[in-house]
């Protein structure tokens, strides 16, 4: 009788400490998920701010172009017939 209620105890204290480690992990995995959602807000942000200073900065550089453009149009045309003739030589290849 002595080694049930010793048996019973041990499986007792076995499923507390069972109980305890589960509800251990349940929190961790609770903080993990939290941890993760900051992270991905986080990194949200940062692809918004650099899209929006990758726009601004192709706006800039595509304005300039058109500008330079204007200015000398006979040197975009000659440019732009001497990149064609080396893009037509490489697919030759």
């Amino acid at each position: 009788m002595a080694d049930l209620k010793t048996a019973s105890a041990e499986s007792t204290a076995a499923r507390v400490k069972a109980d305890l480690a589960a509800d251990d992990l349940s929190a961790q995995v609770t903080a993990l998920r939290e941890d993760l959602s900051r992270l991905t807000d986080s990194v949200r942000s940062l692809g918004q701010g650099a899209k929006s200073v990758v726009t601004d900065e192709a706006s800039l550089m595509t304005e300039r172009l058109r500008d330079k453009v204007r200015e000398e149009p006979i040197m975009a045309l000659a440019i732009t017939a001497g990149v064609a003739y080396l893009f037509g030589l490489l697919s030759r290849r």
